[in-house]
């Protein structure tokens, strides 16, 4: 399900899989790989600094061969239930500046526990994609522009298969 506003969009999946597995699937740097679409054995390991101010980091690779680094810088972390980041990377896409963090897209994941068919225990994941209120109209639209809406969309589609 995809929800838009003029300032961000939310997307939700319910994910075949405990909260606990879905939070260690975005925190766990061995578990972080689908985030990039690539298999283990790529010449790159994602790291992840889980606390508030350190990074992740992941290298992702593009079917056009386009590749580069990208991820966030935690501004917010309750665990097991959300986790609110900066997104980009120093040196990768987006461009993200460690002391100037309003300028990038400020994105939010929670995790809620969702009763699947048959009784099983899953997770509803939300991830509101936004921007400070420093961030003018026009730069907001030059970034959903760039396809960052189908974008996060496919990403956040990689996550089902890879908790299988």
């Amino acid at each position: 399900m995809t929800t838009t506003t003029d300032r961000g969009f939310t997307l939700t999946r319910v994910l075949p899989a405990p909260r606990a597995a879905v939070y260690a699937a975005w925190t766990e740097p061995e578990r972080l790989r689908w985030f990039a679409g690539v298999e283990r054995g790529v010449d790159f390991e994602p790291s992840v600094n889980l606390r508030v101010g350190g990074a992740w980091r992941v290298h992702l690779y593009q079917p056009d061969g386009v590749d580069y680094f990208t991820g966030g810088v935690y501004r917010e972390i309750v665990p097991g239930e959300r986790l609110v980041f900066a997104w980009g990377a120093v040196g990768g896409w987006p461009a993200l500046d460690p002391g100037r963090l309003d300028e990038v897209p400020l994105i939010t994941v929670t995790f809620a526990d969702a009763t699947l068919p048959g009784g099983r225990t899953g997770t509803e994941m939300t991830v509101a994609f936004g921007f400070a209120e420093s961030v003018t109209a026009e730069e907001v639209e030059r970034w959903f522009g760039l396809g960052v809406r189908a974008g996060m969309s496919a990403t956040l589609d990689r996550l089902a298969p890879a908790l299988a």
